[in-house]
C-alpha cells in the first residue's frame, strides 16, 4: 500500500485557494494586456514578461498550483505595468 499523503491544514488550504484565485486574476490580466499589444508568439511573450519563452509559457498556461507562481506572476504583471483588482477581505471592492 502506498504511503498516505500528508493532509494539509485548513489554513494552508485557504492560503492555496487564495493563491489560485490571485493567479487566475493575474493570468487573465496579463493575457489581456498581451493581446492588446498584439504579442502572441512565445518568444515575444517571454521578452514582454522578462522571462525565457518556455518559462513564460509554462507560467501563463500551467494549471497546477506551485509555490512561487503568484510572486512570478506579480513580477510579470509589474513588468508589463498591469494592475490587478484584488477583492477586499470582506468580498467587496474597497
Amino acid at each position: 500500500m502506498p504511503p498516505a499523503k500528508p493532509k494539509i491544514s485548513p489554513e494552508e488550504r485557504r492560503r492555496r485557494t487564495a493563491d489560485r484565485l490571485t493567479m487566475i486574476r493575474l493570468k487573465m490580466a496579463i493575457g489581456r494586456e498581451l493581446d492588446e499589444r498584439g504579442i502572441t508568439r512565445p518568444a515575444e511573450i517571454g521578452t514582454a514578461l522578462g522571462l525565457p519563452p518556455a518559462e513564460a509559457t509554462k507560467l501563463l498556461t500551467g494549471h497546477q498550483w506551485r509555490e512561487g507562481d503568484v510572486e512570478q506572476l506579480e513580477a510579470a504583471a509589474a513588468h508589463l505595468g498591469v494592475r490587478v483588482w484584488e477583492p477586499a477581505s470582506d468580498g467587496w471592492p474597497s
